[in-house]
């Protein structure tokens, strides 16, 4: 390829929100929503298709699982759209403050699928739907009602097309969300300012244990008449509200369960805008990110400035490929930059993990960190493509461990809410990946504290015992096995901050805590194994399932070559190269058998190749072992593999949940021929480009080049690599190598060395 893109490359490639569009579908169990957000943003507007509850006859409900982000491709009717919503979790929360556009009779349950006009509720035909990043629109067939909507950071805009009509209305339910329960709203309360301007609150207790978000909604109409409704239970005390007739046109309503609407009459093709900001701080916050981020009505305009700041942030890679590649390639930058999400007012203000009201001083504060998911690529990622934003991530995470009574880095947040989510303290990688790479805006000094705390908590998941005994006993954790393999990479990037920041007593201590891994392996059978408390190993062992082993996400089979570490050192402990290939090689090409398969959490049987997992991240570095064997050209082999089965441009093409954008992450880094391996490390390991060419637009001005020479899908094996001209003779290259800018070439073939 050239060594720039040639004309008509430039101009096909001008407008990359063409193959960024959303795809419209739950893409095989990835949670994905279709709605409309800008990078990062607060707000994620997205319609629902349904309402189940996390809770049926008493017991967890396992339907709910497939509406994590609310929204199923399948599912013909839409509730509402309301907006906030996880992207790519197998947990969830949020489904904030659902508004749906009706005409006719007023109705304010949403009604059952398989009835149709029992609610509110309208169907919809995927003919008539649209998703492009920062907008969404849909034909509600049983209203008539055309919707659209776009969003700001903090604020969404919709946008209602309605037909002629004396009785339309738009509902405003406060009752509804995702992963819902009957005593999941603590709190609702909404305040009528005028004709025109709601605001209100709502607190929840669900993923988030002790979450308030404050609105604001502002109509482009004056409304005729207001009125809600109350679901609550039967109240022992409600005080002397009665004196009122609150049921319509009161100005203040509160309650645990509420829907509230607001009549209209409409001409034919008229529109009705709503803006409806958010704040996690207060109402009068709420007020103030919508008078700062949309003061008019131009629904286009707020449309275009989103789409803007899209196309800003996927031109920081441009690729030239074959159109799935460039499809899937930007679908992949698209979901990795909604996560983590900001989460703060316009003047700096946020509720912290204390629960009190915070000023974010010279960084924006975020939330949403899935950690056990995206420090293994996607905060990599942001070192090379977002150092600013990454930078005010971790500071995010170090006021966290400020305000935490634990006194512990996050694990996993949402709305500034720790939900323990997971295992391991992988902060701690995120904080020391970034002091490696030269990207710490941070008192460096009081970041290795934190970290150091936090790994030497000894009441959390099992780290006393991991202290003192080296290993976490399976009679004392269920995941004891993960866990302690998950801990000694975490002690890993702690050492290797400390040795930087010349700490050499922390760096020694760490180091030594990072080999416990080999704790866990017993030889006699070969793989990584729970061991009880007397130092025996546990008698019962199937290193092929997932079931009550000592894992979580994974079997031993996947779970032993989790040692990014100490490569050259997990070889040797399995017995040598030959072996361990061999080991490898199983993996891959194995059948694993459906009562297995029944095990595996997120993952369809297309979503896995043999044994191998893809969708579920402890295995994401497997692939790129083989550079450390005698036979590294593996390596290309099966990352050339497993892009095209796990990334597809269609509607269930991702192989499995995203994961807030780590499985977007690995795709964007294999596909450019490299991948960190192990963060906090400053190397990235090489594979197989399937990009035609691409630059990394940096920051700072320069630009890091990755040429692919005889490239096609037959040609997945790399002869040779020149680094700004020379030859690589080594199968990594550097942090440095990227950020001074510089040309990556790679020579196919489809013959291996």
């Amino acid at each position: 390829m050239a060594a720039s893109l040639t004309a008509s490359a430039q101009k096909k490639e001008s407008n990359l929100i063409q193959y960024a569009k959303p795809i419209i579908g739950t893409q095989r169990m990835g949670h994905t929503f279709p709605g409309a957000t800008v990078p990062f943003g607060m707000v994620q507007l997205s319609p629902e298709t349904d309402t189940p509850s996390y809770e049926l006859n008493g017991k967890y409900n396992p339907d709910v699982y497939k509406y994590c982000a609310g929204y199923q491709y399948d599912d013909k009717t839409i509730v509402g759209f309301s907006h906030t919503h996880f992207s790519g979790t197998g947990h969830s929360d949020l489904g904030d403050f659902l508004i749906m556009p009706t005409v006719g009779a007023l109705k304010l349950n949403p009604g059952e699928a398989d009835k149709p006009g029992s609610g509110y509720r309208s169907a919809f035909s995927h003919k008539n739907e649209v998703a492009e990043p920062n907008y969404y629109k849909v034909k509600l067939d049983a209203h008539g009602i055309i919707a659209e909507m776009t969003t700001s950071t903090r604020v969404g805009f919709h946008q209602y097309t309605f037909p002629k009509s004396d009785n339309a209305h738009i509902i405003l339910d406060l009752m509804a969300g995702i992963y819902n329960y009957p005593d999941k709203n603590v709190w609702t309360y909404m305040r009528v300012l005028n004709d025109s301007t709601v605001i209100g609150y709502r607190e929840t207790s669900g993923w988030a244990r002790t979450r308030t978000l404050y609105f604001a909604m502002k109509f482009s109409k004056p409304f005729i008449s207001h009125g809600y409704k109350k679901y609550d239970k039967r109240e022992v005390y409600g005080g002397f509200w009665g004196k009122f007739n609150r049921v319509a046109n009161f100005p203040e309503i509160a309650g645990r369960q509420l829907r509230t609407y607001f009549d209209f009459k409409t001409e034919e093709g008229e529109k009705i805008k709503i803006k409806f900001a958010l704040s996690p701080v207060s109402m009068a916050g709420a007020l103030n990110n919508m008078k700062a981020e949309i003061p008019g009505w131009d629904f286009n305009k707020v449309k275009n400035a989103g789409q803007a700041a899209w196309e800003k942030e996927l031109h920081k890679i441009e690729i030239e490929g074959s159109k799935d590649t460039r499809i899937n390639f930007y679908t992949s930058m698209y979901h990795a930059m909604i996560n983590p999400t900001i989460y703060m007012d316009v003047d700096g203000q946020y509720k912290g993990l204390d629960q009190n009201v915070h000023k974010a001083n010279g960084f924006t504060n975020y939330t949403t960190f899935s950690m056990w998911d995206t420090y293994r690529a996607l905060h990599p990622l942001f070192n090379i493509i977002e150092p600013k934003r990454n930078g005010d991530m971790l500071n995010s995470m170090l006021v966290h461990f400020e305000q935490s009574p634990e006194h512990m880095l996050p694990i996993w947040v949402n709305s500034g809410n720790e939900n323990w989510c997971m295992s391991g303290y992988h902060s701690a990688v995120v904080v020391a990946d970034a002091v490696i790479k030269g990207n710490a805006p941070f008192d460096t000094k009081k970041a290795l504290e934190a970290c150091v705390t936090t790994a030497r908590q000894r009441d959390y998941e099992g780290i006393g015992y991991y202290m003192d005994m080296g290993y976490i006993p399976d009679d004392k954790n269920g995941n004891s096995v993960s866990s302690t393999l998950e801990y000694a990479f975490d002690d890993w990037a702690i050492a290797q901050m400390a040795k930087k920041l010349g700490r050499i007593d922390i760096y020694n201590e760490f180091m030594k805590r990072s080999q416990n891994y080999k704790n866990v392996y017993d030889p006699s059978v070969g793989f990584m194994r729970a061991k009880e408390s007397d130092g025996s190993f546990r008698k019962v062992f199937d290193p092929l399932t997932t079931i009550n082993q000592g894992f979580i996400e994974g079997n031993s089979w996947n779970y032993t070559l989790f040692a990014p570490q100490d490569p050259k050192g997990l070889i040797k402990l399995m017995g040598g190269n030959t072996r361990f290939v061999r080991y490898l090689d199983s993996l891959f090409t194995m059948n694993l058998p459906d009562k297995y398969f029944a095990e595996t959490e997120d993952i369809t049987r297309d979503g896995i190749i043999g044994n191998y997992v893809h969708g579920n991240e402890p295995s994401h570095h497997v692939a790129y072992f083989y550079d450390f064997t005698d036979q590294p050209w593996k390596t290309q082999e099966r990352v050339r593999m497993i892009l095209p089965l796990m990334y597809k441009p269609t509607p269930d093409g991702l192989g499995g949940n995203d994961d807030t954008g780590q499985m977007s992450a690995w795709y964007i880094f294999t596909a450019m021929g490299f991948y960190p391996f192990a963060p906090a490390s400053d190397q990235f390991m090489t594979g197989s480009p399937a990009v035609d060419h691409a630059v990394i637009n940096l920051d700072n001005g320069k630009k890091f080049t990755i040429n692919v020479h005889n490239q096609s899908d037959k040609n997945v094996y790399v002869q040779k690599m020149l680094l700004n001209g020379k030859p690589l003779n080594h199968l990594y290259i550097t942090q440095s190598d990227i950020m001074n800018g510089g040309k990556l070439e790679f020579f196919m073939s489809d013959k291996h060395l």
